[in-house]
C-alpha cells in the first residue's frame, strides 16, 4: 500500500478544506499526517507552501491549491 503524507499545521483552514478534496478519494492509501509545527526543517520547507500531500513511493509533492482532478492524476 503506498503511504501519502500529509503536511499540514494546527488550525490551517487550508489544510480542512485540503482533507476535505481528499475526502474517500485517498480510502486506499496509508495515509500519515505530520504537522510541521515544531520542526524547524519542516517549517523550512513546507511553511508557505502547506498543505502539501507527498507521495511516499516517489516522493512526488502536491501543493496546495489542488481540486479533485489535480488529485486524481498525482495518485494514478
Amino acid at each position: 500500500m503506498t503511504e501519502l503524507i500529509f503536511y499540514s499545521n494546527p488550525g490551517c483552514h487550508l489544510c480542512e478544506q485540503a482533507v476535505e478534496v481528499m475526502g474517500g478519494h485517498v480510502s486506499g492509501y496509508d495515509v500519515r499526517e505530520v504537522e510541521i509545527e515544531g520542526d524547524l526543517a519542516l517549517v523550512y520547507r513546507y511553511g508557505v507552501r502547506i498543505p502539501v500531500l507527498k507521495r511516499g513511493d516517489t516522493g512526488a509533492e502536491l501543493d496546495w491549491p489542488f481540486g479533485v482532478s489535480d488529485l486524481e492524476g498525482f495518485l494514478s
